[in-house]
């Protein structure tokens, strides 16, 4: 994140699920990685791309979502990963815990 021009500020904590759940995000969503940017939870490997389109467009929604950690999406890139990449959803998560494909990358 800091590479593409975010500011970040890491915090290690022992509860996941309860960092996620201060965030917004329900936990069907989960991931390895919560933030919060703007007011907007993001929740596992989220393209930066996704969250400039998200505060650019800001919908009345929690935030974005990438639940698993999928190969090719960013930190799931890297070398060791052997250029393999596995087809994946960036999903907006509405305010009734509902969600719809923001992004789709393959």
């Amino acid at each position: 994140m800091q590479a593409n021009g975010f500011q970040v500020t890491t915090y290690e904590v022992d509860d996941l699920p309860a960092a996620r759940s201060k965030a917004g995000m329900p936990d069907r969503y989960g991931s390895c990685h919560t933030a919060v940017v703007e007011g907007y939870a993001l929740e596992g490997h989220v393209p930066a791309r996704e969250i400039r389109r998200l505060l650019r467009e800001r919908p009345a929604a929690v935030g974005l979502a990438v639940p698993g950690m999928p190969l090719g999406s960013p930190g799931m890139d890297g070398p060791e990963y052997g250029g393999r990449k596995t087809p994946y959803d960036v999903l907006l998560v509405m305010r009734d815990g509902k969600a719809k494909v923001f992004q789709t990358y393959s």
